[in-house]
Order: structure tokens, then sequence, then C-alpha cells
């Protein structure tokens, strides 16, 4: 029951931080792209959430905890907060470029911009399947183990993979080519959690060191 209410607690919360950021930065309602969105993320990402919260409630629940605070490295404390200026800004700029015609995407464009979220939000929670101690902090349990096939077998970090192409879509789907230039600025953020998580994966998770002679490709097969 409590998995349930805060699950169900934070659809709420996306709902509203979509809803305020979107709506009230472009000063209308009228922006259906935005509703597009929003119906899209929240769809993406409660199917999966409702699948964990039957096969494995343990999994959804190391989802559910995010957030700075939740962080046990300072320096992650720090790239988290920094994450979410990042991802509130591509929302109000988006938000802003609709609202004052700064770009002009196309429809057929929007419509893109959605797929990749779609596929980026479905790939991050096929890791979580795949993984179940793939985690919204950095954090090595006791018992884990080391996951080196499917997905892990390709890239070192397929869920970032899942968050970046979900983050290249957004802006897209909202209908502005300038959010994705704060999308760029969100990739430097990005890969200083790989460097910092990976630095505390060889320490603490045995045969980690081993796996990164096998999969040498973080992020992007033979790029990084």
């Amino acid at each position: 029951m409590k998995l349930a209410i805060q699950t169900i607690a934070s659809s709420l919360f996306g709902l509203l931080f979509f809803g305020v950021a979107l709506f009230g930065t472009a000063g209308t309602f009228h922006y259906w792209q935005a509703w597009v969105f929003i119906g899209v993320f929240m769809l993406a990402t409660m199917v999966p959430s409702v699948y964990l919260a039957v096969q494995n409630p343990a999994a959804l629940q190391r989802r559910l905890n995010a957030g700075p605070t939740a962080e046990t490295r300072p320096v992650q404390r720090i790239i988290i907060s920094a994450t979410a200026v990042l991802v509130v800004a591509v929302l109000v700029v988006s938000a802003l470029d609709h609202r004052f015609g700064w770009s002009s995407v196309p429809v057929p464009v929007v419509w893109v911009g959605n797929a990749l979220v779609v596929v980026g939000l479905v790939l991050a929670q096929f890791v979580v399947i795949q993984n179940s101690y793939a985690s919204a902090n950095i954090t090595i349990e006791a018992d884990q183990p080391l996951v080196s096939t499917g997905l892990y077998g390709v890239v070192r970090h397929p869920m970032y993979v899942g968050a970046l192409i979900m983050m290249i879509g957004s802006p897209l789907a909202l209908d502005s080519f300038w959010g994705v230039a704060v999308v760029l600025c969100a990739v430097p953020v990005l890969a200083a959690r790989i460097l910092d998580e990976e630095k505390l994966l060889t320490e603490q998770l045995t045969g980690y060191r081993e796996y990164t002679t096998r999969v040498r490709s973080r992020l992007i097969p033979y790029v990084w």
C-alpha cells in the first residue's frame, strides 16, 4: 500500500510539475504539443511502473528513491541538483520558444520527438527490469550482483542512454529547437555523473573492473 501511494504521489507531482513548467511559462493552455508530451511521458512511465509494482516492488522502490537527498556522495548531490535545474531549463526554454516563436518545429519532427521520449523512457525502464538493482541514486548494496549481459553487454550505462534519448526528444516534442541547445549543456553533467559512478563501482562492486575491459563503451558504442 505504501509503495502504491508513493507511485501515485510521484505521478501527481509529475503532472503538476509539467503543468506549471509548460503551461505557466507558455502563458496558455492552447499548447497541444505540451498536452501530447505530458500524455506520452506519463503513459511511458506509468505502464512500466505498474509492471514493476506487480513483478518487482523492490526495483520500483529503488527508482522512487530519487533526488539530491537520496545520494550518499557529495559530488552526486551537486550533479543531481544541476540536473534538476537543467531539466527545468529545458522545459521553460521550450515553452518560451513556443510562446514567442523563436523557432518552429515541423509537426512530423514533433512526433519524432515524442517517439524519442517513448524509446528513451521504455529503454530506461527495461534496464530496471533487467537489473533490479539499477536505482535512481548511486549506491552499492551488500548482495548486489554484477550484470554484464543484455544491454549491459553493449554499453556500461544503458539507463543513461535511455535518459539521453528522452532528453533529446523532449524539446522537439515541445515545439522547440532552442531547447535542444539546453540539452547539450546537460551532456557534461551526465558525463560527470557517469565518471564518478564508475569510480564507486570499480571500488565496491566485485568484478566491475574486469567488466570495463570487456565492455569499453560507457554511453555510445565506439565513441565513449
